[in-house]
């Protein structure tokens, strides 16, 4: 028997579903050269309203490449975009209703701030003119850009350059903003202002911003969400923390972090609960792992991973093996101490001035606890 529930007419605002996210990406696929090449191969990802989601990896990974195919400055070979519910696979980028700032500052030198700003409100709304100014000027504002609305690009910095690049972009208040690499060619102590500001601009515009970069500070500092890609394929997504603390696997914990991740190739020996990593060169045991709940059995080939601020440089009779020290870096308030056991290079970093080179073979101490393992397939196991 149907229920008086059921016998009722669903009303047009019942049937009308919200979109499960703001942009949806659906098993994206790109290739080039006729299909030899593949760019970016069964992407998937989900962005909410006010994230801002960055882009990382190393040059070629498919990263703007995926960018240009949620423009629509690249049409997929498989998959679909979807922003705010609506399937814009293959509309024409003007038809998206998203901003994308380039890495190149694209400004138009014979006008001035004012009107490069206002130039996509002149060429896609019928605002007065009014309007038109108003807009402009509560950009300019916000971009601390005002007073030099009535110059010309040349004129300006690099920074503001860039800010106008931006506000061009914010005035048509877009649903998203695609960002490519836009500080590449700035200097490093504007690049740090820049990212600053941008991400205060997204706090305030509430609105999702995609941003390419291969550059892990930049995406450690921006990120509430990072993708880290990889021949055309998506690695890992998470936050900083989880992207740093949590590496999936060898490529990740190696990519993330500076100095990074030291890897050291051994021998998983498990000897009744206990077990152990053995290299050509040392023994360490696994702390609070337990043989019947470790994914690797006894004689199997890993690499054992852990980041240089969890090694520490101990006396020599103190360690769990003794290196000599090539280099000492001052890296800020830590040093970066590189050495060398057997044939592998590795890094320790200590409080600035705190290990002294008059000795040069020193012991090297792990906080065991801190330890990743990978499998022969470079996956994550511990």
């Amino acid at each position: 028997m149907s229920s008086s529930r059921d016998s009722q007419e669903i009303s047009p605002a019942e049937q009308t579903q919200e979109p499960a996210h703001y942009i949806d990406i659906n098993g994206l696929r790109k290739t080039f050269s006729n299909g030899t090449v593949v760019a970016v191969d069964d992407f998937n990802l989900d962005i909410e309203e006010d994230e801002f989601v960055v882009f990382l990896g190393p040059s070629g990974c498919g990263k703007t490449t995926t960018l240009r195919c949620i423009s629509g400055l690249e049409l997929p070979d498989e998959g679909e975009v979807i922003l705010n519910g609506r399937d814009v696979t293959f509309d024409k980028p003007k038809d998206r209703d998203l901003a994308f700032v380039f890495q190149n500052i694209t400004l138009f030198p014979h006008m001035t701030v004012r009107e490069n700003i206002r130039f996509g409100l002149d060429m896609k709304t019928d605002l007065s003119k009014d309007e038109k100014k108003r807009k402009v000027e509560e950009t300019a504002e916000l971009l601390d850009i005002a007073e030099t609305l009535d110059r010309q690009p040349t004129a300006l910095s690099g920074g503001q350059q860039q800010r106008v690049s931006i506000g061009r972009a914010m005035v048509m208040e877009p649903t998203a903003f695609l960002l490519d690499e836009p500080f590449a060619n700035l200097d490093a102590n504007l690049r740090d202002r820049m990212q600053t500001e941008i991400k205060r601009l997204q706090r305030e515009l509430g609105k999702s911003m995609i941003f390419v970069t291969h550059d892990q500070e930049e995406a450690m500092t921006l990120g509430d969400k990072i993708v880290i890609m990889e021949d055309g394929e998506i690695q890992q997504v998470g936050t900083p923390y989880e992207i740093y603390n949590q590496p999936k696997n060898l490529f990740i914990a190696k990519f993330i972090g500076s100095p990074s991740t030291n890897i050291f190739e051994g021998t998983a020996k498990i000897n009744g609960e206990e077990i152990y990593i053995e290299t050509d060169d040392f023994e360490v045991r696994l702390p609070n792992v337990r043989a019947s709940e470790f994914a690797a059995s006894n004689g199997d080939m890993v690499f054992l991973g852990i980041r240089p601020e969890y090694m520490h440089v101990v006396p020599k009779s103190e360690g769990i093996f003794n290196a000599e020290i090539d280099v000492k870096e001052l890296h800020g308030e830590h040093d970066a101490i590189y050495f060398t056991v057997g044939e592998t290079p590795f890094t320790v970093t200590e409080p600035q001035g705190q290990v002294q080179d008059t000795e040069r073979v020193k012991g090297v101490d792990f906080d065991t606890d801190k330890i990743w393992l990978f499998n022969e397939r470079e996956e994550r196991i511990h």
